[in-house]
């Protein structure tokens, strides 16, 4: 009985941590735009928690850098489980522009898994929305 109610305060409400790991900064604009009054994912209940040990969704965007691969899985390692990823944007994918730069690893796949990706340079706010809707249906 415990575990369906946690299950559906997971569902109900989301709290998600937003990681930078490098990019350009598009898609963390897209991010903070899609937590305002204009988007309103609170009615979903989506929550920004500012410290791993709060959240249940990592919402990362940008490529992995090398300064931030141990960083990453840390943060990671931080999140109680279950834990879900969701990769914002082309750099967060693949890499995309800065792919094949020296300091460089890839897509945030290539440190710890990711459950939803959501494509775009940047990444619109509905999309972003959207992929925290669908890892939710996953759930």
């Amino acid at each position: 009985m415990l575990k369906r109610l946690v299950r559906w305060s997971r569902i109900k409400s989301p709290w998600i941590l937003h990681l930078n790991s490098g990019a350009c900064n598009a898609c963390d604009i897209e991010v903070i735009a899609a937590l305002t009054p204009r988007f309103d994912v609170e009615r979903l209940g989506v929550l920004l928690k500012a410290t791993p040990r709060h959240a249940d969704v990592l919402v990362c965007s940008g490529p992995v850098t090398r300064q931030m691969k141990d960083r990453i899985i840390r943060i990671y390692e931080q999140t109680p489980d279950p834990k879900f990823v969701v990769a914002v944007g082309a750099c967060a994918m693949s890499g995309c522009v800065y792919r094949g730069a020296y300091n460089i690893m890839g897509g945030i796949d290539q440190v710890i898994p990711v459950d939803v990706y959501v494509p775009g340079c940047p990444a619109r706010p509905d999309a972003i929305i959207d992929g925290v809707v669908k890892l939710l249906g996953k759930l």
